[in-house]
């Protein structure tokens, strides 16, 4: 959703409808009607809620992104041991950098 569509969500023109639906709440004569609309207007103030707490989450996933994860540098080890330590760590930095993080050497 652009941001153009949020600010349309949340702006002047939002409140507006709650007034209008809570002018109708007030004025309908069917216990009903007043029932689906004010849980309309509930629900609404849910969704709203929640898009406020996803653009959170959502910022914080991103500036985690936006750190490297800093991994040990490889030197072209020698012996077995040394060289499954070198794979080891070119194979984590593979795989940190498909979950889409960028990685640097210490």
């Amino acid at each position: 959703m652009s941001n153009i569509d949020k600010q349309a969500l949340l702006g002047a023109d939002k409140h507006a409808n709650q007034h209008r639906l809570s002018r109708l709440i007030i004025e309908a004569n069917s216990a009903e009607f007043r029932a689906i609309a004010e849980a309309v207007e509930q629900y609404t103030d849910q969704l709203i809620a929640a898009l406020a707490d996803s653009e959170k989450r959502i910022a914080e996933l991103e500036s985690k992104l936006s750190k490297p994860v800093l991994l040990p540098k490889t030197n072209g080890y020698w012996t077995e041991q040394e060289k499954a330590y070198e794979e080891a760590i070119t194979l984590a930095k593979r795989q940190v950098r498909l979950a889409g993080f960028s990685v640097e050497d210490m």
